[in-house]
C-alpha cells in the first residue's frame, strides 16, 4: 500500500499547491513512483485529459512535476463557480449539474466522497507515494461536517499532515497555533510538522519564533521556505490572478503590449503564461477602460459565463474602448468564450449559463453560438495556416484542448485559421476558429494555442513587423522552461526543509 503525506494550510493561498508540486518533483527525482492528489478543487481554470475529462490545473502542474500524464483520479471532484453562489459540479471529469453552495455542502459533498475513495484506492494500488493537497483551512468549523478535502482524507489514509502558514501575509505564528487549537485531538495528532512559507530575509531572525512554535504546539518546524520570484509554474485561482500586473505602465519601449481583458468569470488564464514569459512582451490585465492603454494585441480569454462576461465588457465601457483600439489597428484575439463573444449572437435557450436567452455579440466575426446541455471536452492537435498582417503563418503540432458548452455556426464564409487533425487519440479533420476579412479579429476554441514556441514567435513577429521592428528567433521555450522551473522549485524547497525528518514522517527510506 502506498505511503502518503498531506499538505494543509492555515488559509487559502498559503502555498499548498506549489509546495505539493515541489514535493512531487523532489520525490520523483529520488526515484519514487509519486502521484499528486486533491480530492476537491474549486477553480475556474481547468484542463482536459487525453480521455476527454476535466480536472483542475494545479494537479496538472503537479503531475508534470512527478513525470506523469494528468488524469482525473488526481482530482476527482472539481467545482467551477458560475455566479450567484453557484458552481458547476464535475465528478470524475464529467459535469453533473449546477448547485448552490448550500446544496453542495449540505447535501451533495458527502455523495461525492465515493468518487474520492475510488480514486484513492486506484492510486494507492499503482503508486508508492501520494502527495496530497488540502483546500483552504482544515479548521473552518462551518464546513468540517461535510468536508471531503481536508481531514476526512487524512483520516481515511492515516496520512501525516504538514501544516503550512504564509509569513508574507503576517500573523503566521498565530494562524498555526490557532489552527491547531481548533482541530480536535485526533486531527491534531495527524499533524506531524509545521512549515513557514514565502519568507523574505534572514532566517536566523526567526529562530526565537520557531523555538516558541515548537514549544507551544509540540510539533516540529520542518523548515522555512523562501519566497521564490517568478516561479514560471501554472497558477490556478483568482487570488493568483489578483497578483498579475494591471495597466501597461510597466512596459518597456521595446516591448509589445498585450492586454488581457479580465472579466468576473475569466477562466483558463494559464493560456497566456507563455506569452507573459516572452522577453519582448509586456502582458497585463485590464478590468476597466482606463487600464487598457495602447496595446498591440487585446486578448479575450475563456469564461465560465460567456453571456455575463460579455455584458460586463459592454456595461463597463470596455467594449467601446476595445472598439476604439481596433479602429486604430490593434489586433483582437479571442479564445473559447472570448471567441464566442467576437461573433454576432450568443444564445442560451436552456439557460445553461445565465438567464439571458439571447445576447448580441461584438460582431467582429460572422458566427453565432448556441449553448447546449452537453460540454465538449477533448485534447486536440492542430495546424495553423493563415495570412496575418501581410505575411503567412504556418505551424504544425499545436497541442491544446477544447472545453466549451457552445456550438458555433457561420452565417457567411470566413477563413478558418486552424485545422484540427487529432482529437484525443483519434485522427480527425475539423476546421477551427475564424479570421475577420480585415485581419484585425480572430478567435479559436483551442486552449493552450500559444504554448507552441514556433507558432507563438511567428505570431509575435507579425506584431513586431506591424510596429516596424525586426523579427526575432524563438526567445522562450515553454516546455523546457517549465521543466527547469520544477527543478528550480525542488532545489529551493529541498534546501529549506529538513528532508531527513520529512522522510521519517512519511515512512520513506533514502533516495533510490
Amino acid at each position: 500500500m502506498a505511503k502518503s503525506v498531506m499538505l494543509m494550510g492555515t488559509s487559502s493561498h498559503v502555498g499548498k499547491s506549489i509546495l505539493t508540486t515541489a514535493l512531487c518533483r523532489i520525490f520523483h527525482q529520488e526515484g519514487w513512483r509519486v502521484v499528486p492528489f486533491k480530492a476537491q478543487n474549486m477553480a475556474l481554470n481547468s484542463y482536459v485529459t487525453l480521455d476527454g475529462r476535466e480536472m483542475g490545473r494545479a494537479q496538472v502542474a503537479q503531475a508534470e512535476a512527478a513525470g506523469l500524464a494528468p488524469m482525473v483520479d488526481m482530482n476527482p471532484v472539481l467545482l467551477k463557480p458560475t455566479g450567484n453562489a453557484q458552481s458547476q459540479v464535475i465528478i470524475k471529469g464529467e459535469p453533473v449539474g449546477n448547485m448552490s453552495a448550500r446544496e453542495y455542502h449540505k447535501g451533495y459533498s458527502l455523495k461525492a466522497w465515493g468518487a474520492v475513495e475510488e480514486a484513492l484506492d486506484r492510486l494507492q494500488e499503482e503508486y508508492e507515494l501520494l502527495v496530497i493537497e488540502g483546500a483552504g483551512s482544515p479548521a473552518e468549523i462551518n464546513l468540517k461536517a461535510n468536508d471531503i478535502v481536508n481531514m476526512r482524507v487524512a483520516k481515511h489514509l492515516h496520512a501525516p499532515v504538514l501544516l503550512i502558514a504564509d509569513i508574507d501575509r503576517g500573523g503566521a505564528l498565530a494562524s498555526l497555533v490557532g489552527t491547531l487549537e481548533l482541530l480536535d485531538e485526533e486531527e491534531r495528532d495527524l499533524v506531524k510538522g509545521l512549515i513557514i512559507n514565502k519568507f523574505r530575509g534572514d532566517v536566523s531572525l526567526l529562530t526565537p519564533a520557531l523555538d516558541f512554535l515548537e514549544e507551544k504546539t509540540g510539533k516540529p518546524v520542518l523548515g522555512v521556505v523562501h519566497h521564490i520570484e517568478q516561479l514560471g509554474i501554472d497558477e490556478e485561482d483568482s487570488v493568483s490572478l489578483d497578483e498579475k500586473r494591471y495597466g501597461d505602465g510597466g512596459a518597456h519601449k521595446d516591448q509589445l503590449r498585450i492586454a488581457v481583458i479580465r472579466t468576473p468569470k475569466l477562466s483558463n488564464f494559464t493560456d497566456f503564461d507563455a506569452l507573459a514569459n516572452e522577453p519582448d512582451v509586456a502582458l497585463y490585465y485590464v478590468s476597466v477602460p482606463s487600464e487598457l492603454g495602447t496595446p498591440d494585441l487585446i486578448l479575450l480569454p475563456g469564461s465560465k459565463n460567456t453571456t455575463e462576461d460579455l455584458l460586463y465588457i459592454r456595461d463597463s465601457g470596455l467594449e467601446e474602448a476595445i472598439r476604439s483600439c481596433v479602429s486604430r489597428g490593434t489586433l483582437l484575439f479571442g479564445i473559447c468564450g472570448g471567441y464566442q463573444m467576437l461573433g454576432r449572437v450568443v444564445r442560451d435557450p436552456l439557460h445553461t449559463e445565465s438567464e439571458h436567452e439571447q445576447t448580441t455579440g461584438f460582431g467582429y466575426l460572422p458566427i453565432e453560438t448556441t449553448f447546449a446541455a452537453t460540454k465538449r471536452l477533448r485534447q486536440v492537435t492542430a495546424t495553423a495556416d493563415f495570412s496575418f498582417l501581410g505575411a503567412q503563418i504556418s505551424a504544425v503540432n499545436l497541442f491544446g484542448y477544447e472545453i466549451h458548452m457552445g456550438e458555433t455556426i457561420f452565417t457567411e464564409e470566413a477563413h478558418r485559421p486552424f485545422h484540427i487533425v487529432r482529437a484525443g487519440s483519434q485522427p480527425t479533420d475539423v476546421r477551427d476558429g475564424a479570421l475577420s476579412n480585415d485581419g484585425l479579429a480572430m478567435g479559436t476554441y483551442i486552449h493552450g494555442i500559444f504554448d507552441a514556441d514556433e507558432f507563438r514567435r511567428a505570431f509575435l513577429n507579425r506584431l513586431r513587423q506591424h510596429r516596424g521592428w525586426e523579427e526575432l528567433p524563438v526567445q522562450y521555450r515553454y516546455r523546457a522552461e517549465k521543466e527547469r522551473a520544477y527543478d528550480r522549485l525542488a532545489e529551493s524547497v529541498r534546501k529549506s526543509l529538513a528532508m531527513e525528518k520529512l522522510r521519517a514522517i512519511v515512512g520513506l527510506g533514502e533516495s533510490r
